[in-house]
């Protein structure tokens, strides 16, 4: 890209409102951000002196009040761990959107029952407009596929198992 262009385009983000642009030309991309400055810096809220910390807690995931951000992870990993058959747990190892089909219309990479050798292709997480393709680390059966087409997943999140 020309930095004849790219200056224009600094030009034109100075002289708007925008915070960031982004121009894609074939292959090449130029994201420009406005960061804020100090005079714009959001304002930073705490406590009111007089409240105690554990009164002014916000809702966890589990919609409680005040409950501990620790014992609702715990609770929603011992839950996931008893739902999880036996053997080899496949996991995403980024975060992104499932896919267990190459296009929507296509067949799914792997089904339930079927025999998977290892570095076969089991299915795809989108990231960031990048198709990473997850493959099997041992060969077995696929006794249990933990996730839905187009679900977003969680790093380390276990998305089959194969025994």
């Amino acid at each position: 890209m020309d930095i004849r262009k790219i200056k224009k385009l600094i030009e034109l983000l100075e002289e708007s409102s925008l915070t960031e642009i982004e121009i894609v030309e074939g292959e090449e991309s130029v994201r420009l951000s406005r960061g804020a400055r100090p005079s714009e810096a959001p304002a930073q809220y705490g406590l009111p002196p007089n409240v105690q910390a554990a009164a002014w807690s916000a809702p966890t995931m589990g919609g409680v009040a005040g409950a501990p951000a620790a014992s609702v992870a715990e609770a929603a990993e011992a839950s996931t761990q008893e739902e999880i058959p036996e053997g080899e747990v496949v996991r995403a190892p980024m975060v992104g959107t499932y896919y267990g089909a190459p296009s929507p219309d296509a067949e799914p990479f792997v089904s339930l029952g079927q025999k998977v050798s290892e570095g076969e292709t089991m299915c795809i997480i989108e990231a960031m407009k990048m198709f990473n393709q997850i493959e099997a680390e041992t060969s077995g059966t696929v006794v249990a596929i933990l996730v839905e087409n187009g679900q977003p997943v969680e790093f380390d999140q276990p998305l089959f198992v194969i025994r």
